[in-house]
């Protein structure tokens, strides 16, 4: 069952990508989506058998990879819990994305390469979570970065696309580079590649060697850790090598939701998870940990709350929500930083596919700004998001625990953030809080500037653009470029007559095909929170040792004495307090964003620039990258290389010819003068 679960997807992937042209766009959609809906159908079964108590972790051999001297590993796939709830998370949304993709990519002519990219991603994403080894992981790791280059870069007629491509799998590959020195390293020290192995010989580990690296001598665990852990900053998007996720929203808006919902960016969460007990023996890189997913918390929260692309906000908001999660595996809450990966699933790839149907709507205008009243218009768009919102901002009701699934995950973590009394796990839960404000303010900014209000239409040009031509484009677009304003609304005002042409567009609700994946994930965003959290969070025999477990967040979340009941309320009231900042500045005194924006001046801007990264980057490795290129080119290269190497000798053959040209002249009497200046210059060279 498990090899179908993982290879259906590459087959598909080989079937269509090679074949398209053969079976056409139909064809090569039938095939893909049929092979996730097989994949995701068997995955259930084996996530509710954990559920049910059968924490058995099983092995099967596919076969043997590499045998050299004492270094030896098989492809094998390992299911154990936290395998089966990766399974369900990635198999279920890459096939509702699958079916979605139907309708949203109907008019693109590359339709069967980007389902056969889908596929793929899918496979490598898979091939990741059921590895047996390390380096059976790094297969998979280094496979998802491949396809999430060339979903993201789908468009590559764009120049925006293939910059964004780059800029993605350029960042990827710094964290890549720590992530195979990490590897390297716990190989040296363990001598094996299996994981079992090294989660088993762990413990014994703490404290107990020093290893060298950067010609000084560190704990060998916490040099193993950070080094895997800087591998996961890199996929997961934290602080530091976060720049390529907003980018990536160059692809089109189902990748977003594949890669940024619930696959690619949780592979470093999962990875931290699944290494746990290693983790658990170097506590100098927990502390690490849980620093940079709460200033990652923190830190894209605030840029969400200043942006206008409906895409953005959301990848900003995936950064941020990636940020609990780890400083909920920073903690030691392994179980609440999954449990918060597998409800985000949900709610997240609710959230950008229902954006992808408010561009659709829109033809594929992007910005908010140029939205207002589309709850009337599309009103099973709006149902989904509107879903999508009360479970991302954390919805619920504490007394009698009930709530959207975002509620029982977040306030978990920041439970456990508060019950570790560290130094480190109360700057997480603070930071954690006032990011649960900011993203309960950004997600109904977006809702109040989307479908409340009043209809903006007539001032995108886009929509303009498509009124005069009748048809949609094929492909998403960029808003205008963020300016540093601070208007609720900043647009031009329409001439007349422009105003006129577009008096009769009314936005149209997506095919069924886009609608029923939105219906399937509101289920999940309203109920996987209630049903799952008491296996997720309170049992130990549900994880079964695929996880570190810690007794002391179980008997935390039931002692009010460690987690007093306000802080269990804390999400809620930071959900009810950014709810009315929202409704304060974009439905009530519409004037208040940029009043504010005016009074705190450099900070917004700061902000709206998402704190200068990108400028930071660009004036430290980017600029310094390309005089270094252009350096070896022209000097180098051209300079020196050609000049004195192919070139000089060209230019030195060439010269010598012309020499020998003048020489050869055809006259006998040419030819015996030179014979007898020869015949002198050999006796004068024999008697001197």
């Amino acid at each position: 069952m498990i090899q179908i679960i993982v290879f259906a997807p590459l087959l598909a992937a080989l079937v269509a990508g090679l074949f398209g042209r053969v079976i056409g766009h139909t064809g090569a959609k039938l095939v893909t989506t049929a092979a996730l809906f097989v994949s995701c159908a068997l995955s259930w079964p084996i996530f509710l058998g954990y559920l049910g108590g059968d924490g058995a972790a099983t092995i099967t051999p596919v076969l043997q990879w590499v045998q050299s001297g004492d270094m030896r590993f098989d492809w094998a796939l390992r299911v154990d819990t936290l395998t089966a709830v990766m399974l369900v998370v990635i198999t279920t949304v890459s096939a509702l994305v699958h079916l979605y993709s139907w309708g949203y990519m109907d008019e693109d002519p590359d339709q069967s390469r980007f389902f056969a990219y889908l596929s793929l991603f899918t496979f490598a994403m898979l091939m990741l979570v059921t590895a047996d080894n390390l380096v059976q992981m790094f297969f998979g790791w280094e496979g998802v970065g491949l396809a999430s280059y060339l979903l993201i870069g789908f468009w590559y007629k764009k120049p925006s696309a293939n910059a964004a491509a780059i800029k993605a799998f350029v960042v990827n590959r710094v964290g890549d580079l720590g992530f195979m020195l990490g590897i390297f390293g716990t190989f040296l020290v363990f001598q094996t590649t299996s994981i079992p192995e090294i989660l088993g010989a762990a413990p014994a580990m703490r404290g107990a060697s020093t290893i060298g690296f950067l010609g000084m001598r560190f704990d060998t665990m916490t040099v193993l850790c950070l080094l895997l852990f800087v591998g996961a900053m890199g996929k997961s998007a934290q602080l530091g090598l976060h720049t390529w996720l907003p980018d990536a929203m160059e692809g089109p808006t189902p990748v977003s939701a594949l890669i940024h919902a619930a696959t690619m960016v949780t592979a470093g969460v999962f990875m931290v998870c699944r290494l746990s007990p290693m983790f658990e023996a170097a506590p100098t890189a927990l502390a690490v940990v849980t620093v940079v997913g709460a200033a990652t918390c923190f830190f894209a929260a605030t840029i969400g709350t200043t942006q206008w692309d409906i895409k953005r906000v959301i990848a900003y908001s995936t950064c941020s929500q990636l940020g609990y999660m780890f400083f909920a595996a920073g903690v030691g809450a392994y179980g609440a930083a999954m449990f918060h990966l597998f409800t985000h699933a949900f709610f997240k790839a609710l959230l950008f596919l229902g954006a992808g149907s408010v561009i659709h709507a829109m033809h594929h205008e992007q910005d908010m700004r140029y939205y207002g009243g589309l709850r009337k218009e599309i009103p099973v768009t709006f149902w989904a998001m509107m879903a999508g919102t009360l479970a991302i901002t954390g919805v619920g009701v504490y007394w009698v625990h009930a709530g959207f699934a975002g509620f029982h995950s977040k306030d978990a973590i920041l439970e456990a953030a508060w019950a570790a009394n560290g130094s480190f796990s109360n700057l997480a839960f603070w930071l954690g809080a006032i990011a649960a404000l900011l993203t309960s303010f950004y997600s109904w900014r977006l809702m109040f500037l989307t479908f409340w209000g009043k209809p903006r239409w007539a001032e995108s040009e886009h929509i303009r653009h498509a009124v005069r031509h009748g048809h949609d484009e094929p492909e998403d677009h960029n808003p205008a470029k963020q300016e540093d304003s601070g208007h609720s609304v900043a647009h031009p005002v329409p001439e007349p007559e422009e105003r006129e042409g577009t008096a009769g567009y009314h936005p149209h609700e997506s095919p069924w095909t886009m609608l029923v994946p939105l219906g399937v994930l509101s289920l999940g965003a309203i109920f996987a929170g209630f049903i799952f959290y008491p296996a997720f969070l309170d049992t130990a025999s549900f994880w079964n040792g695929s996880i570190a477990y810690n007794e002391h967040f179980m008997h935390s979340l039931h002692d009010a004495e460690v987690v007093p009941v306000l802080v269990k309320l804390s999400a809620t009231i930071a959900m009810l307090t950014g709810l009315f900042f929202a409704w304060l500045a974009y439905m009530k005194s519409t004037d208040l964003p940029e009043q504010t924006a005016e009074q705190l001046g450099p900070i917004y801007r700061f902000v709206l620039n998402k704190w200068y990264f990108d400028e930071l980057y660009n004036f430290l490795f980017v600029r310094p990258a390309f005089w270094l290129g252009r350096l070896f080119w022209k000097k180098g290269d051209e300079g020196t290389i050609n000049r004195f190497g192919p070139d000089g000798a060209a230019w030195l053959v060439s010269e010598g010819a012309g020499l020998a040209k003048r020489v050869q002249s055809g006259y006998l009497t040419s030819y015996a003068l030179i014979m007898l200046l020869g015949l002198v210059a050999a006796i004068t060279w024999v008697l001197f």
